[in-house]
């Protein structure tokens, strides 16, 4: 198939499916319906799962009949693509956009983040008289109006970080404040959303569930590793010798977890005679975080080849989609904005272009013809372009997916036309999509009225000096080794109202070092207080780890040292957390400032 016919057969498409992929351009055609006619969504998120975590698509080292459902009693998804790491493809699905677009380009210190402009598939149903809920990780920004309180959700409970520490009676946040929660995390936040639903039965919802695992730290409730730990894993990695067999073990008792809770998830909607009134969405963000089974596939979670970023999708609603349909045509994380609101007969918000398509004529089986199309695969400037057929990898290398699914043989010489069309298309997605790099200048913003709280996360700072973080990984870090009066820590923010802002640092300080005076400081503001209280708690996390972690941090309970009020001006500016004095071997641990804009 040449380029030309790919152009010709997708204007064709877009004439004919009615279904807005160009927001700006293409209108979606809004069917008239009643809002108590609308179906509800909930949609399933989990983090670091592979495409063969699935007992569905073969893997015999675990069960997960729960998730397995979905595609006996509605639709899999064969060939369903996101991003290679996780806030990438959050932003795709919140905003049917390729992530570049919409300002996220990193997963932390801010890069994580979605712009401003964007709307996001919140909005989108909010505006239609929806109620919204998210309940996980987040991981398209902290600070309001980054916060998934800004972007759509009227509620929301989890974290906004890209990862998390311990997964047992962690700390979280609810709508902006600091909780403590309950049990295993995963068990936590189906808890939360099952209320949700409960409270919102009689009217149409939207129910996001981004899970966090199986994303390390590899923790999980004795009753699922059980099953797995210390036993023989059958089915393993394409390179055995790369393979870790404790990690494997436990992401798969993680995935068992993960489906018992949306068991609990679809039990609930049946006894509220809700699952008929209801679509349910299951996807992952990106390939696996370690080398285990994933069908042959080249690549892990970080690779744009295959492996990366193909991963499990299945949809069920009772009634509309005709139970055990297998869609062999290719689709991502940017059509399932355009999808629901195609469903649901409500206008897409905003008047950005989209790079997503509608594929209800997939899900509902009325596609009389499909098209090839383009689906591009982005990390770090490496591109790689998928058809219905081929894989361009970002090497320029060419791989025949259907006769060679696992990228053995490169046929570029064999098929120089389809390598050199594949090629100009990347060319061109580079330039539209990327442009020119320019250094992300985003400053954190603090200070809006309807949100007056905002945590400034070590994550977000900088440190100078001796300060260092608590790990390599910024995510869920804290500063330390903070233990000369030259030493700083300093935030890139942005005040949106000027006004009194009471300063909290979430410190801990061991007895011997208790005495610091420190300085919260911007512009010409500044603000003092003194280390009175010892708080040492220990690390907690090693004791539920079942195979050596990654780059996160260990954590640890932190309290808040108020040091008083001061007055930002309106504006941009460095804040600066520094000690006056160091009467001890250091100052204390630093996980967070919060600034609160009093009345």
């Amino acid at each position: 198939m040449t380029m030309k016919h790919l152009q010709l057969t997708r204007r064709d498409f877009l004439k004919s499916a009615c279904v807005g992929t160009l927001a700006a351009v293409v209108p979606i055609r809004v069917q008239a319906a009643r809002a108590n006619e609308r179906p509800n969504v909930v949609v399933i998120l989990t983090d670091d799962q592979g495409w063969g975590d699935l007992s569905v698509h073969g893997n015999v080292n675990l069960e997960t009949p729960n998730i397995d459902s979905l595609a006996r009693d509605g639709a899999l998804f064969d060939r369903f693509y996101v991003c290679s790491v996780c806030a990438p493809t959050r932003a795709e699905f919140l905003t049917g956009r390729y992530h570049p677009r919409g300002g996220v380009h990193g997963v932390t210190t801010g890069a994580e983040r979605l712009n401003l402009d964007e709307k996001t598939i919140g909005e989108t149903f909010k505006a239609a008289g929806y109620a919204t809920a998210a309940f996980g990780k987040w991981h398209n920004g902290t600070q309001y109006p980054y916060h998934p309180n800004a972007r759509g959700f009227d509620e929301y409970y989890g974290f906004c970080s890209g990862h998390w520490g311990n997964y047992f009676d962690p700390i979280l946040e609810h709508n902006g404040r600091i909780v403590r929660g309950k049990g295993y995390i995963i068990d936590d936040l189906t808890d939360h959303a099952l209320t949700f639903i409960e409270q919102n039965k009689d009217r149409p919802f939207l129910c996001y569930l981004p899970y966090n695992t199986p994303h390390s730290p590899f923790q999980v409730p004795d009753r699922f590793y059980e099953k797995f730990g210390g036993h023989p894993v059958q089915m393993r990695n394409r390179d055995p010798k790369l393979e870790q067999l404790d990690k494997t073990q436990c992401a798969l008792a993680m995935c068992e977890n993960i489906d018992w809770n949306v068991g609990r998830i679809l039990r609930k909607l049946g006894e509220l005679n809700l699952s008929e009134k209801t679509i349910v969405l299951y996807f992952s963000d990106n390939g696996p975080n370690s080398w285990r089974w994933n069908d042959g596939m080249k690549g892990r979670k970080g690779s744009t080849d295959e492996g990366g970023v193909r991963v499990p999708c299945l949809i069920r609603w009772p009634g509309h989609i005709k139970p055990g349909t297998r869609i062999s045509q290719i689709a991502g994380a940017i059509d399932l904005l355009p999808t629901f609101a195609d469903i649901a007969g409500i206008p897409i918000v905003g008047t950005k272009r989209l790079d997503g398509i509608s594929i209800k004529p997939l899900v509902l089986g009325t596609a009389k013809k499909w098209p090839d199309r383009m689906i591009f695969s982005h990390q770090r400037g490496r591109v790689s372009v998928r058809t219905q057929r081929y894989r361009l990898d970002h090497t320029g290398k060419l791989f025949d997916m259907t006769t060679d699914p696992g990228q053995y043989r490169d046929i570029s010489r064999e098929k120089p036309k389809v390598a050199a069309e594949l090629s100009k298309a990347v060319a061109r997605w580079k330039q539209e999509v990327l442009g020119k790099t320019a250094k992300d200048d985003r400053p954190f913003t603090v200070g809006y009225a309807e949100f007056p709280s905002t945590a400034l996360p070590a994550r977000d700072g900088v440190p100078w000096g001796n300060v260092r973080r608590s790990a390599k990984a910024p995510n869920c870090s804290y500063f330390t080794n903070w233990v000369s009066a030259d030493d700083k820590m300093t935030w890139d923010i942005e005040v949106a109202s000027s006004g009194n802002y009471e300063a909290v640092i979430y410190y801990t300080c061991a007895k011997e070092n208790v005495g610091s005076t420190v300085e919260l400081r911007f512009d010409r503001s500044r603000v003092r207080g003194k280390v009175t209280e010892p708080h040492d708690p220990p690390l907690v996390g090693a004791e539920y780890d079942r195979a050596s972690r990654g780059s996160e941090s260990y954590v640890k309970d932190f309290r808040p040292l108020r040091l008083g009020v001061f007055r930002l001006a309106k504006g941009r500016g460095e804040l600066t957390l520094r000690a006056l004095d160091v009467p001890g071997k250091q100052v204390m641990d630093v996980r967070a400032v919060m600034l609160t804009l009093l009345k």
